[in-house]
């Protein structure tokens, strides 16, 4: 049965009402279940907040319970005081900046990898801040104390005090990291340059811990202080290396992914299927990213954040299966990828990001993707559990050609009952805020248009980014609440 919402002229409906594919679990369970997932993850946010900013306060707390404030009595001490309380925040912010970074599990599905990278990168002037005024109070306290000005006293301690040096090394790392992460200086360099700038973090962290242990009592054996700091930084360093490391190896060597077969989907976007071992382990449950390195000479050291555009098929008589992704020639990086070879073996990492169904809080649910963005939806809506009629899906592009793999997600919703619309046309040019177009905003068209319960579902968006924030924008203009709105960005 197929039906046709008029008069948008851009607009076509393919409804379909047959049986889903795999038996589906009741509404009420399913409405239980999401609205447990979703306070579990609320609580869990709540607790990672209070942890994060309770590390800062138990850093200065230690200080003073270890009669950090009891040496205050003239105006260098004060000085000084000040720059060990700035030191100590800046360098929790710093350590809690890798944790964001490290794909830990708990952060990740909790609030999703590309917010821990937002949060990560709001953290770094904050600590750089800290961090110079730390610099600066020392040298300012530590030179009055000795009839010195700060400059000459930096340069004191720089000759006269072992492990000193390596402070101020640190310190000129971290203003590296933190001024290439600009956006504005970022976008005149290379992915590649950014990257490999900001591992100086590892180094910029591991120069400044010396002098924090062998300078002074600070850290003196015995104080509670030196345990705290062995602790965090020791969890810290095993986070990163399990987590960025050693998780990585080892899904790769489990899975022993090769490329099987590079097929082209239309100009410029290609289909890249992998085979492998017990990829039910990899699966990314529809939607939540990986990052791929095709170990292929100019392309190893190269991460690819790609979704999945097809969920693993069921293991062969051999025990191999397939998964896929899709990818669309954006840029030097992807268009290698245009031209892999079959049997190219694939590093993995992942997945990642709660674009898929542990995010849900609601039985209806609505996919609205444009471009390339449109091939994470085919994969959730292949997995994602709702009843016939609970899910609508739409699909941007200026042409159906560009409605990529639109026949598998045409074939899919038919079978699960879901509403399909193909929003196909040219922009409003003068309309810098519309999503739709040009022919449905001339309608008097808006979303609620094609999902009039929108404010009662959950919204997942994946498209370029100014599109995808204005979809965002109407989505919240319809009544959605920040918590039913699922977008996934990649371009921290």
């Amino acid at each position: 049965m197929t039906t046709q919402l008029r008069p948008a002229p851009p607009a076509q409906d393919h409804s379909g009402h047959r049986s889903p594919r795999r038996p589906l679990t009741g509404r009420a369970f399913r409405s239980a279940t999401f609205h447990r997932q979703h306070r579990r993850r609320l609580l869990r946010s709540d607790a990672l907040t209070v942890t994060a900013w309770g590390s800062v306060a138990a850093a200065v707390a230690l200080w003073l319970a270890d009669g950090g404030a009891t040496v205050i009595n003239s105006a260098a001490s004060a000085f000084t005081a000040l720059g060990i309380v700035a030191g100590l925040a800046g360098m929790d912010l710093v350590l809690l900046m890798l944790l964001l970074a490290a794909r830990i599990p708990v952060i990740d599905r909790t609030i999703g990898h590309d917010r821990a990278l937002e949060f990560h990168r709001k953290l770094g002037k904050p600590s750089l801040y800290l961090l110079l005024g730390h610099g600066l109070l020392i040298a300012t306290g530590y030179g009055m104390a000795e009839g010195l000005d700060p400059i000459s006293e930096s340069v004191a301690l720089w000759v006269l005090v072992p492990d000193m040096w390596l402070a101020f090394v640190s310190m000129a790392l971290f203003i590296a990291v933190v001024v290439t992460s600009l956006v504005a200086v970022r976008r005149r360099f290379p992915y590649e340059f950014w990257y490999t700038v900001h591992l100086l973090t590892y180094a910029a962290v591991g120069t400044s811990l010396p002098h924090q242990f062998s300078v002074g009592g600070l850290f003196a054996e015995g104080t509670w202080q030196r345990w705290y700091w062995l602790a965090i930084c020791v969890a810290t360093g095993a986070a990163l290396l399990y987590f960025r490391v050693l998780q990585p190896i080892v899904a790769t060597s489990r899975h022993q992914l090769t490329v099987s077969r590079v097929a082209s989907v239309a100009p410029g976007v290609v289909n890249i299927e992998m085979t492998g071992y017990q990829l039910d382990r990899l699966s990314g449950h529809g939607g939540r990213f990986f990052i791929w390195r095709f170990l292929a000479p100019g392309l190893w050291w190269h991460p690819h954040p790609f979704s999945l555009s097809a969920e693993p098929l069921a293991p062969g008589p051999g025990g191999e299966s397939t998964l896929r992704i899709t990818v669309r020639n954006l840029g030097r990086g992807s268009a290698q990828l245009m031209r892999l070879r079959p049997g190219t073996r694939v590093a993995v990492e992942g997945p990642y990001g709660m674009f898929g169904t542990a995010a849900r809080t609601r039985d209806k649910v609505v996919m609205i993707g444009a471009g390339i963005g449109i091939t994470p939806l085919r994969a959730l809506l292949e997995s994602t559990p709702f009843a016939p009629g609970d899910a609508t899906v739409l699909l941007r592009g200026h042409s159906e050609q560009e409605l990529y793999l639109g026949a598998e997600i045409l074939e899919l919703c038919e079978d699960r009952g879901a509403r399909l619309f193909h929003l196909t046309g040219p922009r409003v040019r003068r309309d810098a805020n519309s999503w739709l177009p040009e022919d449905a905003v001339r309608a008097g068209y808006n979303l609620a248009s094609y999902v009039p319960d929108i404010a009662d579902s959950d919204v997942y968006i994946c498209g370029p980014a100014v599109w995808a924030r204005n979809v965002i924008s109407a989505a919240h203009a319809a009544g959605v609440g920040p918590e039913q709105i699922h977008h996934e960005r990649f371009d921290w």
